[in-house]
């Protein structure tokens, strides 16, 4: 009975255990329900609230987008509208231009057309003066030719007579001053060495590492350099040396000092490579000065003027058939007043004809007129006296001689100058043909400066920018390469460069 009751209960309790559970489950089951009902709710506003200012910020872009459509639009149109405008006034300015020049050749044609009936009418009249001449000469061009040769060649061959007359008088004055000659050249045996110039001077570097500095970046120093010089820089491969050549002495000695400069220096760029130039333009100066004033202390001619001393001293950088001027003009005073002294005439004033006598080589570039003359002028001028100037005019016949000491001055010249060795043809000719390169090229309008360079092969000319567009610089090539082409002999050809630069300079104060 004990055992029924016992099950009985076991059996009350698990039902009641059962019941429980599935209550509790019931509760656990609406909770988890509303928790999901709650997060679906809360899930479904965040999403209409993404929403909502996804289609504010699609409303913003769209409005900014469609605000900057309207702008390019609006500068196109303008852009376009001001594109037209400009056409517009171009396509007028052609209409205006097309109808000048239809003028312009309308004109052109009846200018021609009188020309032509000009021209028509002159040439009639010729004919008509040529018959009239014929009938009024009684003889034809031919005829009246002949005649004429006949009658030149009679008065020609009387000159010709009195003209050897005149030669054999002179031969015979001058036989006393051809034996002082034979005098003379036994004195040139002590004449001093002759120094013959050469077109080329020699930099030394200290490396070969150097050249490549010099030339800079894309040639532009050495382009710098060889325009403010007017020589020609020539790098090769000579080991730790560059070449500078130029027929001008003055110029390739400027150019040696500034090179010798900028490679000591080692800054090397277009400002420092002017500097430097210009102020080896100065020291040239200061050594032309002191080369006068040696020239006339060892010629023994004290008292000159300091102009007459600057101009001795140039002709340190002349030459003349190869001949350095200040040796020669130092050489000729020597032998001037030796000769002098021989024959008893005024030493000190043939020392001086003798020194002074080229000077005018210094200048005869510069000045119309041969050395002779523009020597004794310039002398003249400083304050030399008349004897010294007419032995200075009259060495080479120009003027009459007027005292035995031009006589000298005439006969030292010729004995410094005839010597062997003294002098060589073929640099005088080199030197005249590129001068007269850079003379050619200086007579065209708007030329600033000219240099001839690599031996003559190349003339480089600088043109004033104001005068001279980049359409003239090439007119201008043109012409002087024909004007070269009528006027010179050459070898080979000459390349004519023209350089237009235009510069800005300011100063910060």
């Amino acid at each position: 009975m004990e055992i029924v009751l016992v099950l009985i209960g076991l059996a009350i309790g698990v039902g009641l255990g059962a019941g429980g559970l599935m209550a509790y489950q019931r509760t656990q089951g609406t909770n988890r329900k509303r928790q999901v009902e709650e997060e679906a709710k809360r899930l479904v506003e965040d999403a209409n609230n993404q929403s909502k200012q996804i289609i504010v910020e699609g409303k913003d872009e769209a409005f900014r987008i469609q605000a900057e459509a309207e702008e390019n639009a609006k500068r196109r149109r303008t852009e376009l509208d001001r594109e037209s405008d400009r056409l517009q006034k171009r396509r007028e300015d052609l209409d205006a231009r097309y109808e000048r020049l239809e003028t312009r050749e309308a004109n052109l044609n009846k200018r021609q057309s009188r020309i032509d009936r000009r021209q028509n009418e002159v040439n009639a009249m010729y004919d008509e003066q040529k018959a009239e001449l014929q009938r009024v000469a009684e003889m034809t061009v031919d005829e009246a030719r002949e005649e004429l040769l006949q009658l030149v060649e009679a008065e020609t061959r009387q000159d010709m007579a009195r003209r050897i007359r005149e030669i054999e008088e002179e031969t015979r004055l001058d036989a006393e001053n051809r034996a002082r000659d034979i005098i003379a050249l036994a004195i040139q045996r002590i004449a001093s060495d002759q120094v013959n110039e050469i077109a080329v001077s020699v930099v030394p570097l200290p490396s070969d590492e150097m050249k490549g500095r010099i030339i800079g970046r894309n040639g532009r120093n050495i382009r710098s350099f060889e325009q403010a010089t007017g020589v020609d820089v020539v790098v090769d491969d000579t080991p730790e040396a560059v070449t500078i050549s130029s027929f001008d002495p003055v110029r390739r000695e400027v150019a040696r000092r500034a090179m010798a400069k900028l490679v000591l220096d080692g800054r090397i760029h277009p400002a420092r490579i002017e500097k430097l130039v210009k102020d080896a333009r100065k020291e040239v100066d200061r050594v032309i000065r002191e080369e006068g004033e040696r020239a006339a202390y060892e010629a023994g001619v004290p008292g000159l003027h300091h102009e007459i001393i600057k101009l001795l001293g140039r002709l340190k950088f002349r030459t003349s058939y190869g001949q350095n001027q200040h040796a020669h003009a130092i050489e000729t005073a020597h032998l001037a007043g030796m000769i002098a002294a021989e024959l008893g005439a005024d030493v000190a004033l043939a020392k001086a004809g003798g020194l002074l006598h080229d000077i005018g080589k210094a200048i005869d570039h510069e000045v119309e007129g041969t050395h002779a003359a523009i020597g004794a002028e310039y002398c003249k001028r400083y304050g030399a006296s008349n004897k010294i100037v007419n032995c200075i005019a009259s060495h080479h016949h120009e003027v009459e001689q007027e005292c035995v000491e031009a006589i000298i001055v005439e006969a030292a010249d010729a004995i410094s100058g005839a010597r062997p060795g003294a002098r060589r043809e073929s640099l005088d000719t080199y030197i005249r043909r590129v001068k007269a390169l850079e003379e050619i090229a200086k007579e065209f309008e708007g030329v600033e400066q000219s240099y001839a360079l690599q031996a003559g092969r190349e003339v480089r000319i600088m043109v004033k920018p104001e005068e001279i567009d980049d359409l003239a610089s090439v007119r201008l090539a043109r012409d002087i390469s024909r004007r070269i082409e009528e006027s010179m002999q050459y070898p080979g050809q000459i390349k004519v460069t023209i350089i237009r630069e235009t510069r800005a300079v300011d100063f910060a104060k």
